[in-house]
């Protein structure tokens, strides 16, 4: 019996052009992976970055009370507030706030709310708060302005500056009485809602101090 010889050359060989196509195949793998995990890596570092600047602006632009809040009834008989008196200024190392922007809410233990409190003034020119905030006026005549600017700095603008200290005069619907509890919530266009939350006493002078 004739036994054959095996064709060493028969068989299919791995050629330099296969072995090049799996090799660019496995490049192009490789990079399209890059470049997703690239492109991920690069949405996580932008986003933290938003948040990051965000925060830096949120925590800079943020308003305090300065002194107390006072009260004011020009009609003292009548048992209620015609407007409250407060001082603001910005937090350490903030920077320069434009309050046209600042929207101003009311409410009080006796279910009076205000949703946003007109400002009284073509911008933020300083008011006679007296002669803008009547005793007569109703809950749609509620209105707020800036009575007083101290140490104000440069030329006169709409913008709350370091070490500077504005004086808001807020006017009070007919629901803000004796033995109240009214909130009063600043809100910049950036920065933290400032709230302020005072019970109106049992006895109203022409002015007071609220706490």
């Amino acid at each position: 019996m004739v036994k054959t010889m095996k064709n060493l050359y028969s068989e299919d060989a791995f050629t330099g052009l296969e072995a090049a196509i799996v090799l660019i195949a496995f490049v192009v793998v490789a990079a399209v992976f890059s470049y997703v995990v690239l492109g991920a890596g690069f949405f996580t570092t932008q986003t933290a970055q938003a948040t990051v600047h965000t925060g830096v602006a949120q925590a800079s632009s943020s308003l305090e009370i300065v002194g107390n809040v006072m009260g004011i009834a020009v009609d003292p008989a009548s048992n209620r507030l015609t407007f409250i008196n407060t001082s603001v200024a910005l937090t350490a190392g903030g920077t320069a706030m434009d309050l046209t922007q600042m929207v101003i809410s009311y409410s009080d233990s006796k279910g009076g709310r205000i949703a946003s409190i007109p400002n009284a003034t073509a911008g933020i020119a300083e008011c006679e708060a007296d002669t803008i905030l009547s005793a007569n006026h109703d809950a749609a005549d509620n209105r707020w302005c800036v009575s007083q600017k101290i140490n104000d700095l440069g030329t006169n603008n709409n913008l709350l500056e370091p070490n500077e200290i504005w004086v808001l005069s807020i006017g009070m619907p007919p629901t803000a009485q004796i033995n109240q509890k009214i909130t009063v919530n600043m809100q910049p266009a950036v920065g933290a809602v400032l709230p302020i939350t005072r019970t109106i006493p049992g006895g109203l002078n022409y002015v007071q101090a609220i706490y």
